[in-house]
C-alpha cells in the first residue's frame, strides 16, 4: 500500500492508522493513542501513569523517545505509505513532566518518494488544557520492503 492508496476520507485514514498502532504490542503496553493522522501530520498521546516514571517521579526519557519515534513515523507514513521504518531519531529534552497527558505533534518537513524528514514537538497538557513544551525531536523515515 502506498500513500496514494490510503483512504481519501480523513476519518477512515485515522481509523486505519489507529489499527496499525493497536497492532504494536509495545504501544499497547505504554497506552499510546493516535489522535490525528494525515497530510504529513500525526499526533500521538499518552496519559502519564506510574509506569512511565523514573526514580524521581518524572517521566522517563525513554517515553519521550518512544513518542518521538512513533509520531514521526506515523507522520511520514501519511505521505509515504504504511511500509516505512524509522531511519534516525534525535531527542532534545527541555523540561521534565510529572503528570498530565504527553502529546507528540509530528510533521513532515521534507520528503521524496522513498524518504521523509520530520520534526516533533512533545508537550505536556495539564488538567486545564494548558500545554507546555517538554521535548523536541527530529528524524528520518524510509520506505521499506514488506515482503
Amino acid at each position: 500500500m502506498t500513500a496514494a492508496s490510503l483512504p481519501a476520507d480523513p476519518a477512515a485514514r485515522l481509523e486505519l492508522a489507529r489499527g496499525v498502532l493497536a497492532a504494536q504490542p509495545f504501544s499497547r503496553l505504554l497506552g499510546a493513542e493516535l489522535a490525528a493522522f494525515g497530510d504529513g501530520h500525526a499526533i500521538l498521546r499518552l496519559r502519564i501513569g506510574e509506569e512511565h516514571r523514573q526514580q524521581f517521579g518524572l517521566v522517563h526519557g525513554g517515553v519521550y523517545a518512544y513518542l518521538a519515534d512513533n509520531a514521526l513515523t506515523f507522520a511520514a507514513g501519511s505521505v509515504l505509505g504504511p511500509a516505512v521504518l524509522t531511519e534516525s531519531v534525535s531527542v532534545t529534552y527541555r523540561r521534565p513532566a510529572r503528570d498530565g497527558v504527553l502529546e507528540a505533534r509530528a510533521r513532515v518537513t521534507e520528503h521524496t518518494e522513498h524518504r521523509a524528514v520530520c520534526a516533533v514537538e512533545i508537550v505536556v497538557v495539564d488538567g486545564t488544557g494548558a500545554s507546555s513544551p517538554c521535548a523536541e525531536a527530529s528524524g528520518a523515515v524510509r520506505v521499506t520492503q514488506t515482503s
